[in-house]
């Protein structure tokens, strides 16, 4: 088999600042911008992988989710519990410095962890979690 991550899908309440976030902060390219009506999905991903993406997409915008399953949405995604997304990087200390710079919520400093990983944690702005890995 040769299967590889294509897309992953995080929700994204203010598009403008989850481009921001993503674009400035991390460094992906904009690789597809697409607005109906007040909802927005913006296809971003590591300019040296140009076939793994990341879609921000409005939360709760399929048609079939009821007004309560929307609410409990927002109110996960206030939490931060929503959703998530792991990336990797060959200096976690470097790329820390980097994002907090850009004004990033932190939510863990680069550590150790006790499985074997040294990683650290944002925030996009909304409220998924960022975890990054030093994978070298």
């Amino acid at each position: 088999m040769d299967l590889f991550l294509h897309l992953a899908f995080l929700p994204a309440d203010d598009p403008e600042a989850s481009l921001v976030f993503y674009r400035d902060v991390l460094g992906f390219e904009v690789r597809n911008d697409v607005g109906h009506g007040a909802m927005r999905w913006i296809t971003v991903g590591p300019p040296a992988q140009p076939l793994t993406s990341v879609v921000l997409h409005p939360p709760a915008a399929d048609p079939g989710v009821t007004e309560d399953e929307r609410r409990v949405i927002a109110e996960l995604m206030a939490k931060g519990s929503y959703g998530a997304v792991v990336l990797g990087t060959s200096d976690v200390d470097v790329v820390f410095a980097q994002v907090q710079a850009g004004g990033a919520e932190v939510v863990q400093e680069p550590a150790d962890q006790p499985y074997g990983v040294r990683d650290c944690a944002f925030r996009d702005p909304a409220g998924n979690m960022v975890r990054i890995h030093q994978v070298a």
